[in-house]
């Protein structure tokens, strides 16, 4: 037998014999060491000494069996063993164990089933899901509810106590917990936020703690309230020991540098690094630089120093140096490339600047035809004559639904009610050619009017408008059926796009059919007018809100050269200036005034239209006199109006949430005269309500005349959207 063969028939038989003797008898290792029993020197050597062999060699060697020479021999048969009975290879087994396989190796019979195995499975939906709760989630209402009370310490000297109030889960929880655990609980998270807002002020070595102490009650049938302490301990603040940044060279070669408003020394505070990185990512693109990237700052602390630092490494991508190229589009086609290049404020070959891409987007937001619009800037690769890329702007457009129903309402003493409706195309005859249909219905004013109206016509803020309307008004100074044709190109502001500089200019004919009081005859009579008039106003506005103006001032002067047909050919001319002043006090009261002027030269009062003169009194004028009722009147008591008019008013607007309360104080009056007297001014005082939305004020003002003639009433109501001015 070679080495191999004998050491693979050692392999096959070694197993069992050695296993059987193992299982016969337990060894026993020999214990050594100072806590081992003493031995009697008598038994050492003794079949029953600790040392000796677990299995003697010759008990081993007699139980192999004998070997072959043959390795490819079959292997001897197992002989039987009946249940119980022990062998020297195997231990004894109870009798009532039966054999994994029988002598005539078949396997036994199966088991019987458990019944419980055949039943089906329980439905998901009758299983209870409801989470296991733990002491600190009791919510059954009437568990005990405990009090606590919270301090803080080491944070208010960095004024970081009014964050933390705001942002803490133990002051979220307004003193109040199911149990002790559960104030723990919201004590670690204030410790970790107290790291956290030390750490954003450059405390970065900073650490805090929490106690929860129980103090002694004063009722013992009432158990103490909790206090929770969370201190602060800052640690040192990390100051900048150095500014790199790693950008491409830029013209000119600070731009970068100068507006990373950071420098040495100072500390490295969360807030002002990302302020300072956005500013970057701000005023690059105003300087030529539209897809400059702003990488992931690396600040190294130092904390071995005796000073602590950091060092800062910024890195940033400023892209090409860029110019305006073109415009393009993509999406819908509500306007082509002809008319978008009437919207920007910039010519091909401008230095790009990202205020200006901006300024085009609100443009076209202006318009009210798209449901979205984006203004994209897009590389092209095309390289100008002073080094710098031409960028063209993509024009995302998605069609807005061009058509709107818009309503609106009042009340004032004097003009009664009035309801206003309209219905607008705002794209009926592209580019921007709008149809508009206005109602007014009022106690005292009826109309219909349809309106055409060009938007950016050829000119950006340009606007065309034709106007047909046909108006019946009935007040105590006139009763008038008016008919009127007018055309008129304007620059305005709207609430979305407010300008400095506004005006319009036009011509109107205008048929009306009017009551007026005859002195000669000393009756009330109708007459015809036809008048024909050249409007125009020019308005500097500084205000920041068109609706509700806090800061700021206006200037408005209106002039319109008219010609009246009445019998005669008679010109003259109306001028009105206006000016008002909005002053903040402080961010809850501004103090806003107003005066107004006007003058009409070249007529006599008696041959200008009723409708065409200067009246005194209502909610936009001096509030507290009925409307149009200041001024001369008839013998009957109602006005005739004058060819002059001054008017004051001052207010005091103090806002408190969306809530605001204005007193305020009017005067003015209109006289016969072409030019205002300053004396027999009539004054009006009251109080007005505020209710602030997102589109502006609602105004309700209540007034009293201070120096009333007879028939003037008491108290006047005036309800209306924005500022009386």
């Amino acid at each position: 037998m070679t080495g191999r063969q004998y050491w693979l028939a050692i392999a096959l038989v070694a197993a069992a014999p050695t296993a059987a003797q193992l299982n016969q008898q337990q060894g026993t290792a020999p214990a050594r060491g100072p806590d081992a029993p003493k031995t009697d020197p008598q038994t050492v050597g003794s079949p029953t000494d600790a040392n000796a062999p677990i299995v003697p060699d010759s008990e081993f060697n007699a139980s192999l069996p004998p070997l072959t020479g043959d390795i490819n021999a079959p292997l001897e048969p197992m002989p039987a063993q009946q249940a119980g009975t022990p062998t020297a290879s195997t231990p004894a087994v109870p009798a009532t164990t039966q054999p994994l396989v029988a002598a005539d190796g078949t396997l036994p019979p199966a088991a019987a089933e458990n019944p419980e195995l055949a039943q089906p499975l329980q439905p998901l939906n009758t299983f209870d899901t409801a989470p296991l709760q733990t002491a600190a989630d009791i919510k059954d209402k009437d568990a005990p509810e405990i009090r606590y009370d919270t301090e803080l310490k080491g944070l208010e000297k960095l004024d970081l106590a009014g964050q933390f109030n705001s942002l803490s889960a133990l002051k979220e929880g307004k003193g109040k917990a199911a149990n002790a655990t559960q104030v723990a609980a919201r004590a670690r998270e204030d410790e970790a936020l107290a790291v956290r807002l030390m750490k954003s002020l450059g405390y970065y070595d900073a650490t805090a703690i929490s106690l929860i102490e129980t103090p002694a009650s004063t009722d013992p049938n009432k158990p103490g309230r909790l206090k929770a302490t969370v201190t602060g301990t800052p640690g040192r603040l990390y100051r900048l020991s150095s500014v790199k940044v790693d950008t491409q060279p830029v013209v000119p070669a600070d731009l970068v540098t100068r507006n990373l408003p950071l420098r040495v020394g100072d500390p490295i505070e969360a807030a002002r690094i990302q302020g300072a990185e956005a500013n970057v990512s701000l005023v690059l693109p105003q300087q030529g630089y539209p897809f400059v990237k702003v990488g992931e700052r690396d600040i190294l602390l130092d904390d071995q120093a005796e000073q602590a630092t950091g060092a800062y490494t910024l890195p940033v991508d400023t892209g090409p140096r860029s110019s305006f190229g073109q415009l393009v589009t993509t999406g819908d086609p509500v306007f082509g490339v002809d008319h978008l290049n009437v919207f920007p404020r910039f010519k091909s070959g401008d230095l790009y600047d990202s205020r200006k891409t901006d300024d085009l987007r609100d443009a076209l937001v202006a318009t009210g035809l798209f449901r979205s619009v984006a203004v994209e800037p897009q590389r092209t690769g095309r390289t100008n004559a002073d080094g710098t890329e031409a960028i063209d702007l993509l024009v995302r457009q998605t069609e807005g639904p061009p058509r709107s129903l818009a309503g609106s309402a009042g009340y004032s003493t004097g003009q009664g009610f009035k309801a206003e409706g309209s219905w607008t195309h705002r794209n009926l005859f592209p580019p921007e050619g709008a149809l508009i249909g206005t109602v007014v219905a009022g106690t005292q004013e009826q109309g219909l009017s349809g309106t055409f109206r060009r938007s950016n016509a050829g000119q950006r803020d340009k606007t065309f408008t034709a106007i047909a309307s046909a108006v019946h008004q009935s007040y105590d100074a006139f009763d008038a059926f008016t008919g009127t044709l007018s055309a008129r190109w304007s620059r305005v502001s709207t609430p979305i796009w407010q300008k400095r500089f506004t005006y319009y200019y036009g011509g109107e004919l205008v048929g009306t059919n009017e009551s007026v009081y005859d002195f000669a005859r000393g009756d009330t009579v109708r007459r015809t007018y036809g008048i024909v008039a050249l409007p125009g106003q020019v308005e500097w506005d500084t205000s920041d809100s068109l609706l509700n103006p806090t800061r700021g001032y206006r200037l408005r002067l209106n002039l319109s050269p008219e010609g009246s047909v009445n019998g005669g050919v008679r010109p003259y001319v109306r001028t009105m200036i206006e000016g008002t002043v909005y002053y903040p006090i402080s961010s809850s009261l501004v103090i806003a005034g107003r005066a107004k002027v006007g003058s009409i030269q070249g007529i006599d009062r008696d041959d200008l239209a009723p409708s065409r003169r200067y009246y005194g009194g209502g909610g936009g004028s001096v509030r507290g006199y009925g409307y149009q009722r200041l001024g001369p009147l008839d013998p009957q008591g109602n006005p005739v109006g004058g060819r002059s008019l001054n008017e004051f008013a001052l207010e005091a607007r103090y806002r408190f949430g969306n809530f605001g309360i204005v007193p305020f104080l009017d005067a003015g009056n209109s006289y016969e005269s072409s030019l205002p007297k300053g004396s027999d001014l009539k004054f009006g005082a009251g109080i007005g309500g505020r209710f602030y939305t997102n589109f502006g004020p609602m105004r309700i003002d209540v007034a009293t005349p201070l120096n009333p003639r007879p028939g003037d009433g008491k108290v006047a109501l005036y309800i209306s959207i924005g500022q009386a001015f």
